[in-house]
């Protein structure tokens, strides 16, 4: 919102509209309010995308219900696959997904292999400073699930972090990043594909997962024998967004309008309500 703000002000200036004290010419609020583009890019994509009829989306396709490529079809479905079939709709574009990982979402999208990051991207600081995110969408935060037989076993940090406790994270992204930071006895394991790590809990392989709410009640669906310990108090508060590449404020303009848009027109409530 900060950012229709800052749009609104320049608006006005460009069109000779005195907004109060401070006010400067047209030509030095534009300047200040767009900065140069990121290397490999020439004008915005808010042009850009329309002219080429394409929208090219970094996924990772492992994060249900957000982002999900099947291994057989290697179809993608999920909450924010329908998302970006819609923002390319809205742009006169068709959608081009491009495989990511949680390591390399960042340098892909600041790479110029894609134009937007888009599948359960939870907002950080350290993404902050690498790429811009779209107003948020979604709020979130890390929890536990685990075998539902377990669940009173572990539903604090101090139950979690114990010698002889095995967690169990998917690598790259804030899930790790939380465990690492966190745990201090317990056993982190390393599994690579976020899209069977579940199952690895309910073979016993491990104990714990921390993960976010969202993806935790999903998972619990899905497999009857795990359970998602209070999603509804998290450990952390967190948030989802769309990511988009630094140096283009135009697109980032419009991404914050379709957001805004889609989140209270029922658009997102429509393509969530299929994944619950």
């Amino acid at each position: 919102m900060r950012r229709r703000a800052a749009v609104l002000s320049a608006l006005a200036l460009f069109l000779g509209v005195d907004v109060g004290v401070g006010a400067t010419t047209a030509g030095t609020a534009l300047a200040t309010e767009r900065p140069e583009p990121s290397p490999g890019r020439s004008g915005t994509l808010l042009d850009e995308v329309p002219h080429s009829g394409e929208l090219r989306v970094c996924t990772t396709g492992d994060y249900r219900p957000f982002t999900y490529r099947d291994p057989r079809t290697g179809a993608y479905s999920g909450i924010d696959i329908d998302m970006a079939r819609d923002l390319a709709r809205s742009l006169d574009a068709k959608v081009e997904l491009t495989p990511t990982t949680w390591g390399s979402l960042v340098s892909d999208l600041a790479a110029g292999r894609c134009d937007i990051g888009m599948g359960g991207i939870s907002v950080t600081l350290d993404r902050a400073r690498e790429a811009v995110f779209s107003e948020p969408y979604r709020t979130d935060g890390k929890t536990p699930i685990v075998r539902c037989a377990d669940k009173d076993r572990y539903g604090t940090l101090g139950q979690i972090d114990r010698s002889g406790v095995r967690v169990i994270v998917n690598p790259g992204g804030t899930n790790e990043t939380f465990a690492r930071a966190r745990l201090r006895h317990a056993t982190i394991a390393v599994h690579r594909d976020n899209n069977t790590i579940f199952d690895e809990i309910v073979a016993g392989h491990a104990d714990v997962m921390i993960t976010d709410a969202s993806e935790a009640l999903y998972q619990a669906k899905l497999h009857p024998r795990l359970c998602a310990v209070h999603p509804d108090r998290p450990f952390t508060f967190a948030e989802k967004a769309y990511l988009l590449p630094r140096g283009d404020q135009e697109f980032a303009n419009y991404v914050d309008e379709w957001v805004h848009l889609r989140t209270h027109d029922g658009t997102y409530r429509r393509y969530a309500r299929s994944w619950q």
